[in-house]
């Protein structure tokens, strides 16, 4: 499923109309992410939580040449699902 399709099965499940239901998927992706850039965490009872992870620096192997590289720490986004969406999709 990609955004127009979520789009569209959010707005026949809710009712609203495609434009206000964009509005809606949008104004949800922009607030997770500027939370998450803040470093706070984002919880839906039920469904999961988004937070930020942290992966600290550490070498690698380039596959092709065989040779070492370093590989720089970088934040990165984390969703864990929630006890009720792990049920549903089992």
């Amino acid at each position: 499923m990609n955004k127009a399709d979520l789009i569209s099965a959010i707005a026949a499940e809710s009712g609203l109309n495609k434009a206000d239901a964009k509005k809606a998927v949008d104004a949800f992706v922009a607030t997770v992410t500027k939370a998450l850039k803040e470093g706070d965490k984002v919880s839906l009872i039920g469904f999961g939580t988004f937070s930020v992870t942290e992966r600290s620096a550490r070498t690698g192997i380039n596959p092709a040449t065989k040779a070492t590289i370093s590989i720089p720490a970088k934040k990165a986004a984390k969703f864990k699902p929630g006890a009720e969406l792990a049920d549903a999709i089992k």
